[in-house]
């Protein structure tokens, strides 16, 4: 399974992309707005930082201005990958994409059906939101393990399955486990799921050992001369 950071912010993404991680980043309008820059410069900016798919959402509600929207934000970037929501509109977009090779990641999936509807319209990427379905009680990734389960039914399904709103880090091991492609995180789960409080008291303990060595090696060294 690859890793996307769910982000628009350059600073979080250049220090999780220096660690060799990441595969490439999710936007959406709320994640862009808080940044408060041009977006296309954000866009652009993220695609140099991450040499993979970087997702841009279209705002119109109609396929006709979604249609339009894609085009337009696909040609900022090769790695540009357009964000369209789950509707009747957005799948009617999706297919029009699909035939001109605009790659898709078809957001806001809470149910299989919708992510079976996505795969048939064309989307190379379909996002189920488990974070979310786990807010009122649903288990979000039953989900995950229902989409992966009808695509690895049908051999012409290519679509892949993009893991979403993850809210802490066992999320993203169930999610590998359930068998999705991907799993985009906020930083905050990134960096919660790195750190574990046996790794820092063993490195701590490694260096003190190691000092102490040092100082029995420095007196030592003093005696012998």
């Amino acid at each position: 399974m690859r890793l996307f950071l769910d982000t628009a912010n350059l600073d979080e993404i250049r220090e999780i992309a220096r660690w060799g991680i990441l595969s490439g980043v999710t936007t959406n309008p709320t994640l862009l707005a808080k940044e408060g820059k041009d977006v296309r410069q954000v866009i652009v900016e993220i695609c140099e930082i991450v040499d993979g798919p970087v997702s841009m959402e279209v705002v119109s509600t109609e396929a006709e201005g979604m249609v339009r929207e894609a085009r337009e934000y696909a040609a900022w970037h090769p790695n540009v990958i357009i964000k369209i929501p789950m509707t009747a509109e957005g799948l009617a977009a999706t297919a029009v994409l699909a035939r001109e090779n605009i790659r898709v990641n078809m957001t806001l999936i809470f149910n299989p059906n919708q992510a079976l509807f996505a795969a048939l319209a064309g989307a190379t990427y379909v996002s189920p939101f488990l974070g979310r379905l786990d807010d009122i009680s649903t288990d979000g990734m039953e989900l995950i393990r229902e989409v992966v389960a009808v695509f690895r039914a049908d051999s012409n399904i290519h679509t892949q399955v993009l893991a979403a709103s993850l809210r802490h880090p066992r999320h993203i091991v169930e999610a590998a486990k359930a068998g999705a492609d991907v799993a985009t995180c906020p930083p905050a789960v990134i960096r919660k799921a790195l750190k574990h409080p046996l790794t820092d008291i063993g490195l701590e303990r490694f260096l003190n050992d190691w000092k102490q060595l040092e100082a029995v090696l420095a007196k030592e060294a003093v005696r012998a001369s």
